[in-house]
């Protein structure tokens, strides 16, 4: 593994300890008592049109919050239950579960308060290392008769590759193998971006949706008093994590039920019989981890479990993270489009320079992630479309996860911790600004996104 050993898990520490300290709250809030002693004056917005992946712009042009926002203005309350809607299969019905609110003050809660993005690491771990010890567990579980089925199953998806013409993963590596420069980064791509990669993405997303949006925080090139950040809000942000939840779970039903080797592994020489020499004749390359290889840490070790390659969750998060910021609805000012007249009454509509590098980027991170699956021989090219269609079920179906806020509810009470929503950070933020001005007037507003 050499340095990338070191390196990957320290990439990871970093971004973690950097996004916390990037998304951190500068500013102390008012108290929850003081909010509801003025609460009376202020009104709720109609929710009509908040929406999953966006929202309305919270500001109007002056900077003031516009009554057209992704969320009402918090019902707090100082009952020891508040209810919670559980929704599945079209079915809906409402439990109680406990108001953590009562636990604000102590030490944890006002760290959280303090660094919100604590909350996001938690999340994070939790997530993945669940999916780990899934990993973990069906590596150090495995029989020989599931490493036979794990390459039968790889065959076989050769064969529909090759039913489908679409067999293309070894004219595609035979053509990196004749580059050594490129196919050594093609390497440390597919080793080292994965994991890093996905955590950079959440801190950024974090920061544009959330972080930029607290009203009263003065920021780099954000006049003190406006947002500048996306629109969508924090709807945005927990649908994409939630999202990546969602992957998790579908990749390890599917790995657990129908386990498949990774080409690499189809030219090992101790493999007998015409299964073995059939496999063999194709000759794939393990690129990553032999000699002039850049072996990640995540991989080898005995708890990986090297028959997971269906579907391809690399894919599957670039997909997704790539598709987030082709669509990430940006502020007033940065999709202004360009218009151009070509003569004849013909008109062209050029999208704005921030959008056509969201466009770029968005595009070019998911294709090179599927340049180095396929050129590695890693993965196939059918891997990634299950790798996509698992992004596609999470992206739709992740709201499900909401069905176990009860739960973290019990959690939370029994650990006593408050966790904050970055809707009441926003809001204590306006209302501290707002009240703090000798001059300003306390007008009906609604809660930013």
């Amino acid at each position: 593994m050499g340095a990338g050993a070191i390196l990957e898990p320290l990439a990871v520490i970093v971004l973690l300890f950097g996004g916390t300290w990037i998304n951190r709250v500068t500013k102390t809030a008012f108290s929850h008592t003081y909010i509801r002693r003025q609460s009376s004056e202020y009104v709720q917005a109609d929710s009509r049109d908040s929406l999953e992946s966006g929202c309305s712009s919270p500001t109007s042009k002056d900077g003031r919050l516009s009554a057209r926002s992704c969320s009402p203005i918090p019902q707090i309350s100082d009952d020891r239950w508040h209810k919670r809607q559980l929704k599945i299969l079209g079915l809906s019905w409402t439990i109680s579960s406990p108001n953590t609110e009562v636990f604000k003050d102590r030490l944890l809660s006002r760290l959280l308060r303090k660094l919100p993005f604590l909350v996001e690491c938690w999340y994070w771990a939790l997530v993945y290392w669940t999916y780990q010890l899934g990993r973990a567990f069906t590596a150090v579980t495995l029989q020989e008769d599931t490493v036979n089925v794990a390459r039968s199953h790889a065959l076989k998806l050769i064969e529909l590759e090759e039913r489908l013409r679409i067999f293309w993963e070894l004219p595609i590596q035979h053509f990196f193998l004749r580059h050594p420069l490129v196919m050594t980064w093609i390497n440390w791509i597919y080793s080292f971006i994965h994991i890093p990669g996905t955590i950079a993405f959440l801190v950024w997303l974090y920061y544009y949706t959330i972080t930029r949006n607290r009203i009263s925080e003065p920021q780099q090139g954000k006049p003190r008093g406006t947002v500048g950040g996306s629109p969508a809000g924090p709807l945005l942000y927990q649908a994409r994590r939630r999202t990546l939840a969602v992957c998790n779970l579908l990749a390890f039903v599917v790995f657990t039920l129908w386990p498949c080797m990774p080409p690499r592994l189809l030219s090992d020489p101790n493999v007998e019989g015409p299964e073995g020499e059939l496999a063999r004749s194709y000759g794939f390359i393990d690129t990553v981890h032999g000699a002039n290889g850049a072996g990640s840490v995540w991989t080898e070790n005995r708890f990986c479990n090297q028959y997971a390659a269906m579907p391809s969750l690399h894919f599957g998060y670039s997909l997704m993270i790539g598709l987030t910021i082709m669509t990430i609805p940006l502020p007033s000012h940065h999709r202004r489009a360009l218009r151009s007249r070509l003569g004849w009454g013909i008109g062209l509509r050029i999208p704005s320079w921030q959008r056509m590098v969201c466009l770029v980027l968005g595009f070019l991170y998911p294709f090179i992630i599927l340049v180095a699956i396929v050129a590695t021989a890693n993965h196939f090219i059918v891997d990634a479309v299950a790798g996509a269609l698992v992004c596609a079920l999470g992206w739709w179906s992740n709201g499900v996860l909401l069905n176990l806020l009860p739960v973290e509810d019990y959690f939370l009470w029994l650990v006593r911790i408050h966790k904050p929503e970055p809707t009441s950070i926003n809001i204590i933020d306006r209302l501290s600004d707002e009240w703090e001005s000798e001059d300003s007037e306390i007008r009906p507003a609604v809660l930013p996104p």
